[in-house]
């Protein structure tokens, strides 16, 4: 009921597997859900919502979801060995952090990863995992065991702004945290969901509100530095399921990337109303 609106209902993370990469069968029930649990105070009646998924070299996947208790979201953790039953650890961020986080608001985590032995897993950077995360800003946290992590501070005892939305770009309104991030020889690739503010402060290519992808590159010495980044999304919406249902303005929100048979697919969310897929070769990139 698109009249109920966005927001209003309750949020639960679900599963489905392919054998391609492209076919998919849905698993049924959500596998991640509000209630039952400790933390249902933070989890309902929202739900849980907006998961990203990434692995341990030992096959611990490790998914960063938003906690939704219509009230405050919060940026939370769960863990699972089989992608189907999943132990939840709560918000990333503890008490102590509340007066940094406006209250203790968060969302959008990008642990950073990296390819070994043709796997996407999850990197340490300099000893600790690290994360990329936030929607009005972007800032880092790092941890010792991927269930409790600690945002970086400015000199001023504030969170350490690394992004920032951009004036007159898609990106005018948010830079929201997309996919795992992942170290290339270049640096810290962080793809993210930039929204696009109306009239002359944003971009008037795309739709007043509109989500469209984009791509910054972060320094491996020093993750906080900001190398580059797209001035252009590299991926938009076009297609009519993209720009209709729950947000017609317009939405292509990233938030799975994946390694297979050489080449990389991208799952995205379509306007809040379906979810969609695009593949990246870069064979075929190599030759243009």
């Amino acid at each position: 009921n698109i009249a109920k609106g966005i927001g209003s209902r309750t949020s639960r993370i679900g599963y489905a597997f392919s054998e391609d990469g492209i076919h998919f069968q849905h698993h049924g029930a959500p596998v991640l859900f509000p209630g039952g649990d400790e933390w249902t105070d933070f989890d309902a009646p929202g739900g849980c919502e907006d998961p990203r998924v990434c692995m341990t070299e030992d096959g611990l996947y490790v998914m960063t979801y938003t906690s939704w208790n219509h009230k405050q979201a919060r940026l939370s953790v769960a863990t699972s060995r089989d992608l189907v039953h999943w132990t939840k650890h709560g918000p990333i961020f503890s008490d102590e952090h509340k007066s940094q986080l406006s209250k203790g608001y968060s969302k959008s985590g990008s642990i950073v990863t990296e390819m070994k032995n043709g796997r996407q897993v999850i990197a340490r950077i300099k000893g600790k995992y690290m994360m990329y995360w936030g929607e009005n800003f972007v800032n880092i946290a790092t941890s010792d065991d991927l269930i409790h992590w600690t945002p970086m501070l400015n000199s001023e005892g504030k969170l350490l702004h690394v992004m920032d939305v951009r004036k007159g770009y898609f990106d005018s309104q948010l830079v929201e945290c997309g996919p795992p991030a992942i170290k290339t020889k270049k640096g810290i690739m962080l793809f993210y969901n930039g929204k696009n503010r109306g009239g002359d402060d944003g971009d008037r290519r795309y739709a007043s509100g509109a989500y469209c992808a984009g791509q910054a590159l972060f320094s491996l010495k020093d993750p906080t530095k900001l190398i580059d980044r797209l001035d252009e999304p590299y991926f938009y919406p076009e297609d009519d399921f993209e720009k209709s249902g729950q947000y017609p303005s317009g939405t292509v929100f990233t938030e799975g990337l994946v390694p297979y048979n050489g080449k990389w697919y991208l799952f995205y969310g379509c306007a809040d109303s379906f979810v969609g897929m695009a593949v990246y070769d870069p064979a075929k990139a190599k030759n243009r």
